[in-house]
């Protein structure tokens, strides 16, 4: 069979991978009489064995070939009908046709295997030596659903190869995903980690202004890059297998961990006005880190494109029905069109060169809120534009 094409392989190893193969064709030789039963794969060059059960010797095993225009097969091929002959002496048409002279056959009956998609398989046949009543509609229906059975069969082994295949991809997809994963979160995120302390190391050491003011060129920028590191490394994990994974505490420490924020983005917008309102009455049940993830966003989205002269307002509660955390800024009001899409993937809107990014934030702070069985919307009016979080209380 090594002289075959991989497909014409392929195809004979998935006949005989078809555990009822066997049984078929001895039903085949039992109920009919005769003696040679066969699945053939028939093509416009070749016609092969593909199984077999031979009980007069005809000497075909799996693999042997027939010349194609010496079978009947060929001709089953191009009309897409089956042949049944009881008597080939006796039959008007095959009498003098020269197939059942070269093969020494009487009676014959072939069946065509059609796959779903309509591709002409093969045949399944059976012949023998002596005369036999094979042309009935019970014997003839029995063929085609065994035919049926076969390109069943088969069909569904195709789909189960492609499900591996994409299996397999899926795999490798995984194992790149953790790579690239390992990559942002190492090799990249811990020294843009690094200078950033340096940077704020620097400004907190008296010295040139000179000096100060590119420190905090390099902070902000380091800022940045860590922030949209970190939305690339959720998006991915998210899109890629894992989605927003949460650590979540009884009694997050919620109100501190948003003043750690708060001084962060203070000290990268010096020039901005930042009012709080919290009142925290109850603990809150949260992953905390990714709630400080959200409001690191949505606070420095709101510092970002709302007027430097409107105040930026941060309020916070919670009772006994959960979080609620919004962050307003003052500024034009967002069209229709874009706000409906601020929270989609890699969506930027109508940005100026200088407040550029990957368009992650907002959907990884939706996603966050997501996760906590929360939700994130934004209200914007010509007074200006208003993030609300809310989380229901666990």
């Amino acid at each position: 069979m090594e002289n075959f094409s991989p497909q014409i392989q392929a195809d004979i190893k998935a006949v005989n991978a078809i555990s009822v193969v066997p049984s078929i064709l001895e039903v085949i030789c039992r109920s009919t009489g005769m003696g040679f039963s066969a699945i053939a794969r028939v093509t416009d060059e070749k016609w092969i064995c593909c199984a077999v059960r031979d009980e007069i010797e005809f000497g075909l095993d799996i693999g042997g070939e027939l010349v194609l225009e010496s079978t009947i097969c060929h001709e089953i091929r191009q009309s897409g009908v089956g042949v049944v002959i009881d008597h080939v002496q006796l039959d008007e048409y095959f009498c003098n046709h020269h197939t059942p002279a070269m093969y020494g056959f009487q009676s014959y009956i072939s069946i065509p295997i059609i796959r779903k998609n309509g591709e002409f398989f093969g045949t399944l046949c059976a012949i023998d030596p002596r005369p036999h009543i094979v042309n009935t509609p019970e014997t003839i229906g029995m063929f085609k659903l065994f035919a049926e059975l076969i390109a069943f069969h088969l069909d569904s082994m195709d789909k189960l190869a492609l499900s591996e295949k994409k299996l397999k991809e899926e795999r490798e997809t995984a194992e790149l995903r953790e790579q690239f994963i390992a990559i942002l979160g190492h090799d990249l995120l811990n020294p843009v980690g690094a200078v950033l302390n340096v940077a704020q190391l620097l400004l907190r050491i008296p010295g040139d202004e000179r000096v100060k003011r590119m420190a905090n060129i390099v902070q902000d920028s380091a800022y940045r890059m860590k922030g949209l590191i970190e939305n690339i490394l959720d998006f991915a994990r998210g899109r890629l297998g894992e989605g927003i994974v949460l650590n979540r505490k009884d009694d997050e420490a919620v109100e501190d961990l948003l003043s750690k924020i708060l001084t962060e983005l203070r000290i990268i917008w010096p020039d901005r006005a930042i009012e709080t309102y919290f009142n925290f009455s109850v603990p809150v049940n949260c992953d905390g880190r990714r709630i400080a993830q959200l409001f690191s966003n949505i606070l420095g989205n709101a510092l970002s494109h709302g007027k430097k002269d409107v105040p930026v307002i941060v309020e916070a509660f919670s009772d006994t029905k959960g979080l609620t955390l919004s962050v307003t800024n003052g500024g034009n009001k967002i069209p229709d069109a874009v706000r409906e899409r601020l929270f989609q993937p890699f969506y930027r809107g109508e940005v100026e060169p200088h407040k550029e990014g990957l368009g992650l934030g907002l959907y990884i702070s939706s996603e966050i809120a997501r996760a906590h069985g929360g939700t994130l919307k934004v209200k914007s009016t010509d007074a200006g534009t208003c993030f609300t979080l809310w989380l229901p209380a666990c």
